[in-house]
């Protein structure tokens, strides 16, 4: 019997035929997938209706101001991912493995995501872990909803690194994730054919 192909730690990139304008343009990390179904954050979108010291203040996380939470440890801003449509009120920090919890979910050699308060205290306190994606929200599949959505051609898979990941600006990673691939996305047409 042959294995069913699970994708845990791949990035879905979404094809220009996506037809959910929630998904256009979008790649996301895929946290767990099984013959129960998939969890994602999409990594590429930002939400503008909150940031970072806004959310801090939210969950009452004491920070210093002095110490700049505004910004990570490589000096970039901080910016909160909109992770997906489903239960947009709650946060999911996708890190690297050199920050562990307790409650941090494995996902690779190199990779965990975690959902607690402690996580966001210790990136404002400047030792949280040293790469990181904050998002509200996640993106779901029921039982073989996402196969289903990629024998569509709706989404491609590649494995995920962590330059895509953490160090590519948003409004790049779909394209990068392409050219990963090695697709032109000049020569990807929107339109879905029959033969």
């Amino acid at each position: 019997m042959i294995k069913p192909s699970y994708l845990t730690g791949h990035l879905l990139i979404a094809m220009p035929s996506m037809t959910d304008e929630r998904f256009e343009r979008r790649v996301i990390y895929i946290c767990n997938h099984s013959e129960e179904g998939a969890m994602g954050l999409v990594i590429n979108a930002p939400e503008n209706n909150i940031d970072f010291p806004e959310l801090l203040d939210q969950l009452n996380v004491a920070f210093d101001p002095k110490k700049n939470p505004i910004h990570d440890i490589n000096n970039n801003k901080i910016i909160i991912h909109a992770g997906g449509p489903v239960e947009i009120g709650r946060g999911f920090i996708l890190h690297t493995v050199d920050y562990i919890q307790e409650t941090s979910l494995i996902i690779s050699e190199t990779i965990a995501l975690s959902a607690t308060i402690d996580i966001l205290s210790a990136i404002a306190e400047g030792h949280g872990p040293s790469d990181f994606i904050v998002a509200l929200g996640y993106s779901g599949w029921g039982k073989g909803q996402l196969e289903s959505e990629i024998a569509r051609n709706s989404w491609l898979t590649i494995e995920a690194d962590e330059e895509l990941l953490f160090r590519t600006d948003l409004d790049l990673k779909w394209v990068r994730a392409m050219a990963k691939l090695g697709v032109d996305i000049t020569m990807l047409s929107p339109e879905t054919g029959r033969a």
